[in-house]
């Protein structure tokens, strides 16, 4: 099985130097930012079986990360 890459820069390839600057600046930004990338990093490793969790968990997981991703597009397209 393929696991996705969803590293923020993955996803917003084109809005690298924003995302670069916003994390500079902007610090609700990176709070998110880091909050997106352990979430992020807790679905991949689950994900690849190196943590058990239930289905439900993951499922969770994922739409917080899907939630703080949107979060930080519109932060990301504002500025």
């Amino acid at each position: 099985m393929t696991i996705e890459n969803h590293n923020l820069h993955n996803e917003f390839p084109e809005m690298g130097d924003q995302i670069r600057a916003l994390k500079m600046k902007d610090r609700h930004f990176a709070r998110l930012f880091d909050e997106y990338h352990d979430v992020d990093r807790e679905v991949r490793r689950i994900e690849e079986e190196v943590e058990p969790a239930s289905d439900e968990r993951l499922e969770g997981l994922k739409i917080r990360r899907l939630h703080l991703k949107d979060d930080l597009y519109a932060m990301l397209k504002e500025a």
